[in-house]
């Protein structure tokens, strides 16, 4: 189980599930490149604060279970484990590059969530709402407003 990363003004536990697509959906994962590809993420936890706590694949994209602090932004969190990873991947597997025909490791996309140690949005927001002093009511202040809209 993931423990929280202490800062000198903060604890947190971020955790993030990232799942990235190989280009073209391409099965290019031989045991060689997923050894690779461990060793490439344990150097970018020891450069950056990005922290893989599991590593996995099937046949055409890799999943990544990720801890790091509030600075680290989820697109650069992102941004460095698919540059890297792909920079590396080539440089160590030139046949996998010819596999891709010499382009893009990963896809441009990818999907990416929270995980959340402690409970889902439901238990949070009634833990919230229980917040306060029994002889407190509790009051909302906003509810629903901050919900993005992809259409």
């Amino acid at each position: 189980m993931s423990e929280h990363i202490f800062k000198r003004h903060n604890k947190s536990l971020l955790l993030y599930h990232l799942v990235c697509p190989i280009k073209y959906r391409r099965n290019v994962l031989s045991e060689e490149v997923e050894i690779s590809l461990v060793e490439v993420c344990k150097n970018i936890s020891e450069r950056y604060e990005i922290h893989f706590i599991e590593i996995g694949a099937d046949e055409n994209h890799v999943h990544f279970l990720i801890q790091s602090v509030p600075k680290v932004s989820v697109a650069i969190i992102v941004r460095t484990v698919k540059s890297i990873t792909a920079k590396e991947i080539f440089r160590l597997h030139p046949e996998v590059k010819s596999k891709l025909w010499g382009g893009n490791f990963w896809t441009s996309g990818y999907y990416i969530n929270t995980v959340g140690q402690y409970g889902n949005e439901n238990i949070i927001q009634k833990y919230i709402q229980n917040q306060g002093e029994e002889k407190t009511v509790y009051k909302s202040f906003s509810k629903n407003q901050l919900r993005l809209s992809f259409e």
